[in-house]
C-alpha cells in the first residue's frame, strides 16, 4: 500500500478513474478444476514471536478448499510459543507441515529466496504468520488466477484489518477448540488493555480506509488499464515459484537481500519490469493484524521509502512514458517460449507483453504509467503542502486540504457499495492519521534524498 494517492484530484487517481470508468475488459478462460488439482501448491510462513496468531493462521489454511502440497514453517529465531504451537496444531490437525528453525533472525527476503530455489512447486504462496485467510476458497482462487495467463506473476486477494472480533470468531474451527485442549492457558487474543485497544482501534479504521480506497478504486483502475497492480499485497500472495526464482537470480548478484526497505514492494516492480503482472482478486479475502498507531510512523517509512528504492533501482519502470513514441513505433510481438506456458500467441489475454527486461530498457512498459505518476504525486503533493505552510498561505492549505478530503471521502463512500454509511464515517475519522502519514512521506522523501545524493548509501534492507 506504498502508492496511496494523496490528492484525490492528483495524476493517479484520475488514472484510476479513467479505467472504472472504461470498465472490465475481457479475460482469458480459467484453467479447469482438474488442471488445478494437478498444480503443486506449497504454502511458506514464515514466522517471528507469533504465537497469538500462528494457530489461526493454520487453521485457516486448513479449512481451505484446494489445500497445498505441504506448508513450511520458517521460524526466524522465535523467542516465544511459535513453533510449540505450530507443532501441535500440525498433529491436531493432520496437516502436512514441515518447520524450519533459525537460531537468530535473517529477514524474510532470504526465506522467500531460499524456498523458491529449493522447491519444485508451481506455486510458492508466501502467508504472513500474522495474517488468516478469511475466504476459505482463498488459494483456490489465487491459483486459478495465477494460472488464467502465462502472464501473471503473482496473484493475490484483498486485504483488511484483523480485529479482535476476528480472532474470537476462529475460535469456533474445530481445530482450534482441540489445541485449547492441549493448551488452555494460550493467548491468542492481544492485550486487553483499554489504551491497547484504542491503538488498535484508531489503526483498524485508518487501515480500513486505506484498503478500502485502493483495492476498491484505486486498484481497481490499474487492473482494468493495465491487468495489473504497481505490487502485491504482500500478506498472502500466490507466485509462480519460477518467475520468483528468475527474480531472485536475476537481481541477488546486484543487491544480495537488500531488496529494498519491503522485498514484497520490490519484487512487484522486477516482475513488472520482466513484463509479469501482479493480479488482484476482489472476491476472496484475508485479515491481517495491524500495528498499534505508536508503531505506524514506522511502517509508513517502510512502506513508502521502499517505493522510492524501488523506483530507484528500476529507473527503466518510471521513465516509461517517455519511451511512449518509440513503442508505438516499435511494435514488438508478444514471446511466449515453452517455460512460459508454451505457444500462447492465440491465448485471449488482453494484457499480453513481451518477456524480458530488456524490453523495458527498450521500451517500458504500460504499466510505467501508473508507476511514474503515483512517484510524482508522492513527491510533490507533500512537498506543495510544505512550501505552502512555510510560506504563509493558509488559506490555499485549507482549501486544498478541504477539497481533497471531500473528494476522497465522496469516492470512498461510492465503493463501499453496502457499507457506504460506515465508511462515511470512517473517512472522516481516518482524515487526521492519514495527514500524520502525509507529514512521513515529506520525512522519508528527504532521507530518500540524502541517501542518494549525501550519504551514497543504497544498500537499503527491512
Amino acid at each position: 500500500m506504498a502508492t496511496f494517492p494523496w490528492f484525490a484530484l492528483g495524476p493517479s487517481t484520475l488514472l484510476s478513474l479513467w479505467g472504472v470508468a472504461r470498465g472490465r475488459r475481457g479475460t482469458s478462460a480459467a484453467p479447469s478444476s482438474a488442471r488445478l488439482q494437478e498444480l503443486a501448491v506449497d504454502v511458506v510462513i514464515p514466522a517471528l514471536n507469533e504465537s497469538a496468531t500462528i494457530p489461526l493462521c493454520l487453521a485457516s489454511i486448513a479449512r481451505q478448499t484446494l489445500q497445498p502440497r505441504q506448508i513450511i514453517l520458517v521460524d526466524d529465531g522465535s523467542s516465544d510459543n511459535t513453533v510449540k504451537y505450530a507443532r501441535t496444531f500440525g498433529d491436531i490437525s493432520g496437516i502436512p507441515l514441515r518447520i524450519i528453525q533459525r537460531g537468530s533472525p535473517v529477514g524474510k527476503t532470504p526465506t522467500l529466496k531460499r524456498q523458491a530455489r529449493e522447491l519444485d512447486s508451481d506455486v510458492e504462496l508466501v502467508v504472513d504468520s500474522d495474517t488468516i485467510l478469511e475466504s476459505d476458497n482463498y488459494i483456490e482462487r489465487v491459483v486459478e488466477e495465477l494460472y488464467r495467463a502465462p502472464g501473471v506473476g503473482c496473484a493475490f486477494g484483498c486485504v483488511f484489518p484483523l480485529r479482535d472480533k476476528d480472532r474470537l470468531k476462529m475460535y469456533q474451527d474445530e481445530n482450534i477448540k482441540k489445541f485449547f485442549e492441549r493448551h488452555p492457558d494460550a493467548v491468542l487474543q492481544l492485550s486487553d488493555s483499554l489504551k491497547s485497544r484504542m491503538l488498535r482501534g484508531f489503526t483498524n479504521i485508518y487501515r480500513d480506509v486505506l484498503y478500502m480506497y485502493v483495492q476498491r478504486f484505486v486498484n481497481r483502475g490499474q487492473m482494468i488499464l493495465f491487468g495489473s497492480t504497481i505490487n502485491p499485497v504482500g500478506c498472502a500472495v500466490a507466485y509462480r515459484r519460477t518467475y520468483l526464482k528468475k527474480v531472485f537470480d536475476h537481481y541477488e548478484p546486484v543487491f544480495g537481500d537488500n531488496l529494498t526497505n519491503s522485498e514484497d514492494i520490490f519484487i512487484g516492480f522486477a516482475l513488472l519490469s520482466c513484463g509479469y503482472r501482479n493480479v488482484q482478486i476482489t472476491d476472496v479475502y484475508m485479515r491481517s493484524q495491524e500495528p498499534e498507531a505508536t508503531r505506524l510512523p514506522r511502517q509508513f517509512y517502510l512502506w513508502s521509502s521502499s517505493f522510492l528504492q524501488s523506483c530507484y533501482y528500476l529507473d527503466d519502470l518510471v521513465r516509461s512514458p517517455f519511451k511512449v513514441l518509440r513503442r508505438r513505433r516499435n511494435r514488438v510481438k508478444d514471446v511466449f517460449t515453452p517455460e512460459h506456458g508454451g505457444d500462447n500467441r492465440k491465448s485471449n489475454d488482453h494484457y499480453r507483453e513481451a518477456f524480458g527486461d530488456h524490453v523495458l530498457r527498450r521500451l517500458g512498459r504500460p504499466m510505467g504509467w501508473a508507476v511514474f505518476l503515483s512517484l510524482g504525486e508522492k513527491i510533490f503533493y507533500p512537498t506543495a503542502i510544505a512550501i505552502m505552510i512555510l510560506l504563509g498561505l493558509w488559506e490555499a492549505v485549507s482549501i486544498t486540504v478541504l477539497a481533497e478530503v471531500v473528494i476522497t471521502t465522496l469516492v470512498l463512500t461510492y465503493v463501499a457499495k453496502g457499507q457506504r454509511a460506515e465508511y462515511f464515517f470512517k473517512g472522516l475519522a481516518a482524515t487526521p492519521i492519514r495527514y500524520m502519514s502525509l507529514f512521513y512521506d515529506w520525512v522519508t522523501v528527504g532521507r530518500f534524498a540524502k541517501d542518494i545524493w549525501i550519504s551514497k548509501n543504497t544498500k537499503w534492507r527491512k
